[in-house]
């Protein structure tokens, strides 16, 4: 999840953050982040497939920006864990492999 520059919340899933990330920076990808403009990478979460991470990305779309931002503090968040505190990720810092959800 991305909180863009201009406060919302983009959710989207990925098989390599690192990539998507530079390509959103470039601005290319989706519409949303070209308008709004990409900001920080604030939430990642893990996915064991590409099936069920398109699943957890309508989930959590559908969420109440609230509940969205609790999962942003929540300690399901492995950036907590990648990097010690949300939103000071790298993109080299922060490498995924298939099947990740972003």
């Amino acid at each position: 999840m991305l909180r863009c520059r201009n406060g919302t919340l983009y959710t989207g899933i990925t098989t390599d953050v690192a990539r998507r990330l530079k390509a959103h920076n470039a601005g290319r990808g989706a519409a949303y982040l070209r308008q709004n403009g990409p900001g920080e990478l604030v939430y990642l979460e893990d996915a064991p497939g590409q099936s069920s991470a398109l699943k957890r990305e309508a989930a959590i779309k559908r969420f109440k920006r609230r509940k969205k931002l609790e999962l942003i503090a929540g300690a399901t968040n492995l950036l907590h864990r990648e990097v010690g505190q949300c939103g000071s990720a790298t993109e080299s810092r922060v490498p995924m492999s298939e099947g990740k959800h972003a």
